[in-house]
């Protein structure tokens, strides 16, 4: 298994006005003297004041800098730049005005990867089958093998409430087929787009994923809003709507900054109320404050998730599968970056950050098995981790009870089909799934009153002590904390049957 942390794991600026900043190049930019353009194409952010003050003379440096602009997000002030300058980066830093400038990737542009648990393990006939003979009146054929449902509640909550049609779900990922008839009755075009390099596109479907392309997204989004109506499985809010935001480059599997800013501020344009990235944001592992790069990613994808928040949409993302201490003093990261070359480096998580999970606001997950204990690959982390929810195990860990009889978690896939996966990727959609039950619930609630709800309705979980997941008298992780908010759980298990009826 690799150790990725998340990967099971993307509008137009017509923008709030503010005051000009005066940007004035400095030497460095504003020399006559010639630009190089002899390195590799090369995809940045340029970090500046919000507004169209900011963009405007920001434009000039970057031109004079050997950059183009791709797209300016005018109202979060961040903009993505094409350049083949080597010295790009270092020349737009020192133009005053500009807060911060890197590059999103290591590789040049145009340059799979899956952290999955497992790779998929797609249903078959005859499993499907069975699970149809089990199945009650009231369940989708193969809700039988959904062991994962009634360990929220999201069964006794179906009884209540399948969510509204007018909340929607963002999936930032790698694609949703919408002609998956569990998931065309809930899809939501309008605010769907493809966000690859960056631009929002919405033009031939661009938001499905293609042929090769990774099935990841399609399986979150099945968790999250698979229809319940007599077909295949059934989602943890079968009524609410469903967005693909495309984020992850086809060819690489790669999620870079561009792509997810991009996604938060569409999602938050088009009145998304949830969003969800089971992901972290390539190249970079943890991207750390201290380099200059890596910062200005960090600040770039936190604008985008702080405006979409304030716009109403409450954003959950995955803790990760390395199964690590996420709160320890210090990390050693040896995937980085992880398009090119990995440097083995020790980062000290004080500076460095798992981006979008890590970031201020974001509601973040950790992942627990058919047991009900932390997953074996799931990061955690004292104060770190909010809330837990299903994301499957080996049922060599934890077994469910029958008739399922994987410890993974059964989903979508495209071309009408439907499989298993495990992976924190698919314990956050839950969670995403429950916030968007609570949204129905309180249709006028905020982003900020929705979480709050979905963590003082979350059952406490105290913490496995000791946490021997494999049963050698070895124990594999210590959690700290109380019954009601520890290392492992956060505040516990997300709850689907509270978010609609309290």
């Amino acid at each position: 298994m690799r150790t990725r942390l998340i990967r099971a794991l993307a509008v137009p600026a017509g923008l709030a006005m503010a005051s000009a900043l005066a940007v004035v190049p400095n030497a460095a930019a504003t020399s006559d003297a010639p630009v190089a353009t002899d390195g590799p194409a090369l995809s940045y952010v340029v970090n500046v004041r919000p507004g169209h003050g900011g963009s405007k003379w920001a434009r000039q440096a970057i031109g004079k800098a050997g950059g183009s602009v791709v797209i300016a997000y005018d109202k979060i002030g961040v903009l993505v730049v094409h350049s083949k300058n080597p010295d790009f980066g270092r020349t737009i830093r020192s133009v005053r005005g500009v807060e911060s400038a890197g590059a999103t990737r290591t590789a040049p542009l145009a340059a799979q990867s899956s952290d999955d648990l497992a790779t998929e393990q797609v249903l078959t006939a005859a499993e499907a089958k069975k699970a149809a003979a089990a199945a009650t009146s009231a369940q989708d054929p193969l809700e039988p093998l959904q062991w994962d449902l009634p360990a929220i509640k999201a069964d006794r909550a179906h009884e209540k409430s399948l969510g509204s049609s007018r909340v929607t779900v963002g999936v930032l990922d790698s694609g949703v087929d919408d002609t998956h008839p569990d998931i065309a009755p809930n899809f939501d075009r309008k605010a769907s787009a493809s966000c690859l390099g960056g631009v929002p596109v919405q033009k031939d479907d661009a938001w499905r994923p293609v042929a090769g392309e990774s099935d990841h997204g399609m399986h979150v989004a099945g968790t999250i809003a698979a229809a319940k109506n007599g077909v295949g499985v059934t989602g943890v809010a079968p009524g609410v709507k469903v967005a693909s935001l495309k984020v992850a480059e086809p060819a690489t599997g790669m999620y870079y900054t561009e792509a997810v800013v991009c996604g938060f501020v569409w999602a938050a344009d088009h009145g998304v109320d949830v969003t969800n990235s089971s992901y972290y944001t390539d190249p970079w592992l943890f991207n750390c404050t201290t380099d200059a790069d890596q910062k200005a990613l960090v600040t770039a994808v936190t604008r985008a998730t702080r405006y979409a928040e304030r716009k109403g949409a409450v954003n959950v993302a995955a803790a990760g599968n390395a199964e690590t201490d996420l709160a320890q003093d210090e990390i050693v990261d040896d995937s980085s970056p992880d398009d090119t070359t990995p440097v083995p480096r020790t980062i000290s998580t004080k500076d460095c950050f798992d981006i979008p999970s890590q970031l201020p606001g974001v509601v973040t997950v950790s992942a627990t098995g058919a047991k009900g204990i932390k997953a074996s690959y799931s990061n955690w982390g004292k104060d770190v981790v909010d809330i837990t929810a299903p994301g499957g195990d080996s049922t060599a860990y934890q077994t469910p009870a029958p008739p399922a009889t994987s410890g993974l978690i059964l989903s979508t896939l495209p071309g009408g089909r439907y499989g298993y996966k495990a992976g924190t990727s698919m314990a956050s959609p839950h969670v995403a799934g429950v916030a968007a039950l609570i949204k129905s619930t309180h249709p006028h609630a905020s982003a900020a009153q929705v979480k709050a709800l979905l963590y003082r309705e979350a059952d406490a979980t105290p913490c496995t002590d000791p946490y021997d997941i494999d049963g050698d008298g070895t124990v594999d992780a210590v959690c700290v904390g109380g019954k009601n908010k520890n290392s492992f759980y956060g505040v516990g298990t997300a709850d689907a049957l509270d978010a609609v009826t309290k």
